[in-house]
């Protein structure tokens, strides 16, 4: 199409590429979840279906987005690594990050009929986003620790809050005050002696979030027409285990572009 004298005013438009050679990590979280959660009335500490269908969204976005090779999710937030050597849309920060959290946010919508079919969205959610770009691949393992440690934190105190509310009588002030200064050992120890509960033994999913990899698939499993090309075909796998320590970097090899 020909130009015109309107076109001038795309020069005010700023270019935003991302450095090369950096380790890019997208990290989404729920927009005023507090509200939305307690208006939908998800289950205390922890809603199975509304973690569901995080993990479904999350997993949705990785098999449109091949170049995302890791995620994890806790709560209302998600965090994605891409590969190093991605060029997804030019590097540009605002395409990756609007197109990146409309698209799990689409999916969250579109499939919440399936996981809450008894209670209809009462108004849309929203998600938003950002990019922290990460130079090398000790900083890339330390953030998902942080975030898996911080899951441990948070649901920890949740478990040990809401048992105090719910099995403990307390209003939620009183179980604030009474959780005021304490550490996991004392928290471990209300559950304990109180409601005879071992939080070691704890659904694994509400403790350690959840871990989305890539796995390839074998050969004999690929179409013909996959077989042919560069990239293997892959599969996206849900996991609830330990991503602190290096070996659940050094088995998969998730860091290697």
């Amino acid at each position: 199409m020909a130009g015109t004298k309107y076109q001038y005013v795309k020069k005010f438009e700023l270019p935003d590429p991302l450095l090369p050679g950096m380790f890019m990590l997208f990290r989404l979280d729920g927009h005023s979840f507090h509200r939305f959660s307690d208006e939908h009335a998800f289950m205390k500490p922890n809603d199975l279906a509304a973690l569901e269908l995080m993990d479904y969204s999350a997993q949705s976005l990785m098999e449109e987005y091949p170049d995302i090779v890791v995620g994890f999710g806790e709560s209302d937030e998600y965090s994605f690594l891409l590969r190093k050597s991605t060029s997804l849309y030019n590097r540009r920060q605002s395409k990756i990050v609007s197109t990146l959290t409309s698209y799990f946010t689409s999916c969250y919508v579109l499939n919440w009929p399936k996981y809450f079919p008894d209670k209809p969205l009462k108004y849309p959610p929203s998600f938003d986003g950002r990019i922290v770009l990460y130079p090398g691949e000790r900083e890339v393992k330390d953030y998902f620790a942080w975030r898996q440690a911080d899951t441990h934190i948070n649901n920890l105190y949740n478990t040990t809050f809401w048992a105090l509310v719910q099995q403990g009588g307390e209003s939620t002030t009183q179980a604030h005050a009474t959780l005021k200064g304490t550490f996991s050992k004392d928290k471990h120890e209300i559950l304990f002696s109180r409601f005879s509960m071992n939080y070691n033994t704890i659904e694994a999913r509400y403790r350690k979030g959840s871990v989305l990899v890539r796995t390839e698939l074998p050969e004999e499993e690929q179409p013909e027409a996959k077989k042919k090309k560069s990239r293997p075909r892959t599969k996206v796998d849900l996991l609830h285990c330990d991503i602190i320590q290096d070996d659940f970097w050094t088995e998969r090899k998730i860091l290697e572009d």
